[in-house]
C-alpha cells in the first residue's frame, strides 16, 4: 500500500475519535480523486474492528464491505460468479445497497464492529443514496460508515449532514516526484503539471501516454481551432473506441490545464472564459459515465469546450 504523506491530518482526527467516549457512525473522505482516500478507508476500516485478542484476517475482512462498481447486467453477474472478465456499471446501485443492508441485520463476525466502505458514494444512483440515507439515519448498534467522495457536493444534503468530514489536501509537487519513483516511473515535470496535486492523475498521466494529448489540449486553449483539425487530432489521440478509464483521464486532465491557465491568466475576460470552461468540464465529467454519449463525438464535445475557452473565441468589436 502507498506511504501517503497528505493523510497525517485524518489519521490524527481518526484517531482521536477512535479512542473518544463516543465514534461518529458515519464519515465522509472527501477531496479530488487520487490522493489514496480509498487506501485510508480500507487502513481506518481494519483499525475499528479490530479487538484486542481476536485474530485478524490478512486478506478480505468478514466485517469490512466494501462497495463500488459492479457488473453492469446480469450477464456480467454471471462472468463475475465465473470469475471473468465483465463490464462495469457506470454507477453504484440500489441493488447493491439493499445488499449490503441485508447483512446489517446480523451480527459483526469476528467482533462488534462493522465497517461499511462506499467508493465513490458520489456516483450512486438517485434510489441508492435515498436508500442509505434510512442505514445512515438509523445505523445499526457497531455499525460505522467511509464514504469516499471526490465530489461531496454531489451528495444529498442530508447524508452529508450525518456525517462528519475528513479533507485529504493535494500532495505538493515535491511529494508526487516522490511517489511516482517510488513506484517506479520517472517523475516527469510534465505529469506533475497536469496532475494538479493528484497521485491518481500523475500515474494516468504516465501510464495513458497523455503527453501528446496535454500538447493538443494546450494548443486548442491556446489558439483555438481553424475548422476541426485540431478537434480532429485531440479524437484521434483519445481513440476511436477509448474505453472509460482513458475518457475520464483525458476529461481529468482537460479540467486540470483549463484551470491552471485560469490561475496564470491577467485578463479578466481570458480568466473568465476558462472559468466557463472549466465548469463545463466538469458537468461533462459527471454526464458522461451515465449519459448516453457517442464515442466518437465526445472527444470533439470535449474540444469544443477547450476551443470556447481561446483568445480566438473572442467576438469581434469594430
Amino acid at each position: 500500500m502507498t506511504d501517503w504523506p497528505n493523510h497525517a491530518e485524518a489519521w490524527r482526527q481518526w484517531r482521536d475519535a477512535l479512542t473518544g467516549e463516543r465514534m461518529h457512525h458515519g464519515w465522509l473522505l472527501a477531496g479530488k480523486a487520487g490522493l489514496g482516500k480509498r487506501d485510508f478507508a480500507m487502513a481506518a476500516a481494519r483499525e475499528l474492528v479490530a479487538e484486542t485478542g481476536v485474530p485478524q484476517p490478512q486478506g478480505e475482512h468478514p466485517d469490512i464491505i466494501a462497495l463500488t462498481y459492479g457488473p453492469k447486467d446480469d450477464k456480467g453477474e454471471k462472468a463475475q460468479a465465473e470469475g471473468k472478465p465483465f463490464d462495469l456499471a457506470r454507477s453504484i446501485r440500489i441493488k447493491q445497497i439493499r445488499g449490503m443492508q441485508r447483512r446489517l441485520i446480523t451480527r459483526p463476525t469476528l467482533g462488534s464492529r462493522r465497517a461499511i466502505i462506499i467508493d465513490p458514494a458520489d456516483d450512486m444512483e438517485k434510489s441508492a443514496a435515498n436508500a442509505l440515507l434510512k442505514s445512515l439515519e438509523e445505523p445499526p448498534v457497531g455499525t460505522f460508515f467511509l464514504l469516499v467522495t471526490h465530489r461531496p457536493a454531489r451528495l444529498l444534503p442530508t447524508i452529508r449532514s450525518r456525517c462528519r468530514t475528513l479533507r485529504f489536501p493535494a500532495l505538493t509537487d515535491s511529494q508526487l516526484a516522490t511517489l511516482l519513483a517510488d513506484g517506479g516511473l520517472p517523475p516527469d515535470p510534465q505529469a506533475i503539471a497536469a496532475a494538479e496535486g493528484s497521485f491518481g492523475a500523475a500515474l494516468r498521466f504516465a501510464e495513458q501516454n497523455l503527453a501528446p494529448v496535454a500538447k493538443v489540449i494546450t494548443a486548442l486553449l491556446a489558439q483555438g481551432d481553424n475548422g476541426i483539425t485540431g478537434r480532429g487530432e485531440l479524437a484521434r489521440l483519445i481513440g476511436p473506441r477509448a474505453d472509460r478509464e482513458r475518457v475520464q483521464a483525458v476529461l481529468d486532465l482537460a479540467q486540470s490545464l483549463v484551470a491552471r491557465a485560469a490561475r496564470a491568466s491577467d485578463n479578466p475576460q481570458a480568466r473568465a472564459r476558462l472559468i466557463n470552461a472549466h465548469t463545463a468540464l466538469v458537468s461533462l465529467a459527471a454526464e458522461a459515465p451515465t449519459a448516453n454519449f457517442d464515442s466518437g463525438m465526445l472527444p470533439f464535445e470535449i474540444g469544443s469546450l477547450l476551443v470556447a475557452a481561446a483568445p480566438a473565441s473572442e467576438p469581434a468589436h469594430g
